[in-house]
C-alpha cells in the first residue's frame, strides 16, 4: 500500500522502510514497526522527530485505553528503532513503560472442530491453506511462502524458508498432506507458489505474482469459525492446537520444538497442560492424526 505523507515525515518513513528491511527484520515486523510510527505520526500531526518525554507519556496512555499492551510494545518499538536508526537520535522516553507480566494459555481446537472448519470453508484455497497449517505446524506467514520446491516427498518433509528468527527447519509432511496438496496444485497449477493469490480467481492463480493475501486469509477464518460456533481462533491457534495435540499423544517434547522451530524450549513447554505422555513417534502420530481429516471437494469455489 502506498502511503502519502507531508515532508519531511515521508522522507523519514521511507528511510524506516528501508533499515527495517536491511536490519534482516522479518515482513510482519516491518509492518508493525512501521504501522507504529505511522499512528504516532498522525497523532502528531506528522511532526514526531523532537517528542519529549512528557508527549510521549500522553501518547501511550491514549493507546493504551483505546488498545492494547501489544500494541503499544510494538508502537514502541518501532518508534524507539525510528530515533535509533532514522534520526540517529536519543530516545527521549527512556523506561516510560512496562508491560504487566501475563501467562495465558493459547487457544485451541480439537481434532472434531479442526475438521468443522475444513467442511464449513467453502473456499477451496482457503480450505486447504487452513489444513496445511494445521498439518505442518506452520505460522500463518510460513505458510503463505510455501513453494512447490519446498516439498520434499521422497524424504516426506517440507523446508520452511526463512521462519521466525530468519531460521530455516524442516518439518515432517503428512502423507495425507502430501495427497491433499497434490490435488490442490492440479486446481492452480502455479510454476512455484503452492498457494497463490485469489485475486484473478482459481482459473487465473497459475499467473498470479504473489501468495494468498495474509489479511484474507485472517478474516476468512474468522467468519468460518464464528459461523460455526468458535471464537477467537486465528491462523496461530492451528499452530498452537498441532502441538498441544502432539504433545497429548505423547510426541517427544524436544522433537516438538524441533518442528515448531522454537528457540527455547520453555516456549514448548507451555503446552504441556493438557498432556499424559507415551511413546510414540512423531512421523506415525502425525500421520495419523492428519488422515483424520478429510478435505472434501464439493461445494467449494
Amino acid at each position: 500500500m502506498t502511503y502519502v505523507f507531508p515532508q519531511p515525515f515521508s522522507r523519514n518513513y521511507e528511510s524506516l522502510l528501508k533499515r527495517l528491511k536491511l536490519r534482516g527484520m522479518q515482513p510482519k515486523t516491518i509492518e508493525s514497526y512501521s504501522h507504529g510510527v505511522r499512528r504516532a505520526g498522525a497523532h502528531f500531526e506528522y511532526q514526531i522527530d523532537n517528542l519529549s518525554k512528557d508527549q510521549l507519556t500522553d501518547y501511550f496512555s491514549q493507546v493504551l485505553d483505546q488498545l492494547s499492551w501489544s500494541t503499544l510494545k510494538h508502537d514502541l518499538y518501532g518508534l524507539k528503532f525510528y530515533y535509533a536508526y532514522v534520526l540517529e537520535k536519543h530516545w527521549p522516553g527512556a523506561e516510560l513503560t512496562k508491560a504487566p507480566k501475563v501467562s495465558r494459555l493459547p487457544d485451541i481446537v480439537t481434532v472434531e472442530q479442526m475438521q468443522q472448519i475444513v467442511n464449513a470453508t467453502r473456499i477451496l484455497s482457503y480450505r486447504v491453506f487452513f489444513f496445511a497449517l494445521y498439518s505442518m505446524g506452520l505460522r500463518l506467514g510460513e505458510g503463505l511462502q510455501l513453494q512447490v520446491g519446498d516439498i520434499d516427498q521422497d524424504r516426506m518433509r517440507v523446508h520452511v524458508r526463512d521462519a521466525k528468527g530468519n531460521r530455516d527447519r524442516l518439518v515432517p509432511l503428512p502423507a495425507h498432506t502430501l495427497n491433499v496438496l497434490r490435488e490442490f496444485w492440479r486446481v492452480h497449477r502455479h510454476p512455484a507458489l503452492l498457494f497463490p493469490s485469489r485475486q484473478k480467481g482459481l482459473g487465473g492463480a497459475s499467473s498470479a505474482t504473489t501468495h494468498m493475501d495474509r489479511g484474507g486469509v485472517q478474516q476468512a477464518l474468522r467468519q468460518v469459525t464464528e459461523q460455526i460456533g468458535l471464537k477467537r481462533i486465528t491462523p496461530h491457534c492451528l499452530r498452537h492446537s498441532y502441538a498441544t495435540h502432539l504433545i497429548e499423544a505423547g510426541v517427544d517434547l524436544l522433537e516438538v520444538q524441533k518442528i515448531l522451530g522454537h528457540h527455547s524450549i520453555l516456549t514448548t513447554t507451555r503446552y504441556t497442560h493438557l498432556t499424559e505422555h507415551r511413546k510414540e513417534s512423531a512421523e506415525v502420530y502425525i500421520n495419523t492424526l492428519m488422515s483424520r481429516i478429510q478435505v472434501g471437494w464439493n461445494k467449494v469455489v
